[in-house]
């Protein structure tokens, strides 16, 4: 039985058998990884709580036919203990990882750069960095980016003139320009849309200098563009504080 090493998130975990769990993580080489961690759910298991949503983890697997069981597990960091007296932070934290589960692709492909994104956006929520959901909403445009669905909000998504532009329209792939506007489309205010485009580079003075309207009025549209491109919402989102 071929046994690996990788580093790892716990996304989330279901119950197997009586003592069993199947754990799903994302790895840092190879991309989501679906496991057995075996007589986890006895009060005498050696590493229980380190398989837990959350939890940030050095691991050994072996590979099994249909699922791989996990080995070892050591701890790198457990966010699920930083992030719990603070609701607003952990329910961000929560839809950070239901959107990671559900952006990243076949199981066993590698996806370091979501993997990457997932720890620091993590890290950050923990550090009280920057307002809990400005980091929500950040990780989500870029998650979505690497996904392959960058959103447009400098130029017109569809024909490509230079912006500012007024219409967004989450089918369309961002902001539209007069032209190409198309029926339905939202039409956030300037402002919004100058936070959108800070929080998907990363200019946090930028971003952290917006107003609670167009923080909401944000929040709106990312959860408009996620639900578009994933089909259907984030159930973990109805519980964030927005």
């Amino acid at each position: 039985m071929a046994l690996y090493r990788d580093e790892a998130v716990v996304l989330r975990t279901q119950k197997l058998g009586e003592a069993d769990r199947i754990v799903t993580l994302l790895t840092r080489h190879h991309g989501r990884v679906r496991a057995v961690a075996k007589g986890v759910r006895r009060t005498s298991s050696r590493f229980g709580s380190r398989v837990e949503p959350f939890m940030h983890v050095d691991l050994q697997l072996a590979e099994g036919r249909t699922l791989d069981v996990i080995t070892q597990v050591e701890t790198l960091d457990a966010y699920a203990g930083r992030l719990g007296n603070d609701y607003g932070a952990y329910t961000c934290g929560t839809s950070m990882l239901e959107s990671a589960d559900r952006l990243v692709g076949e199981d066993g492909h590698p996806a370091a750069q979501q993997y990457l994104l997932l720890v620091g956006a993590l890290r950050a929520l923990a550090d009280r960095r920057h307002p809990s959901g400005l980091i929500l909403d950040s990780f989500l445009l870029r998650s979505l980016a690497i996904a392959g669905y960058a959103p447009s909000f400098d130029t017109c998504a569809r024909c490509g003139l230079a912006g500012p532009h007024r219409a967004f329209n989450p089918g369309a792939g961002g902001m539209l320009c007069a032209d190409c506007r198309l029926p339905g489309s939202d039409n956030p205010a300037p402002e919004t849309v100058r936070l959108l485009a800070a929080l998907l580079s990363g200019l946090w003075p930028q971003a952290e200098a917006s107003g609670d309207r167009a923080r909401r009025e944000a929040s709106g549209l990312v959860a408009a563009y996620l639900q578009w491109h994933l089909e259907r919402g984030l159930r973990s989102l109805d519980y964030v504080d927005r």
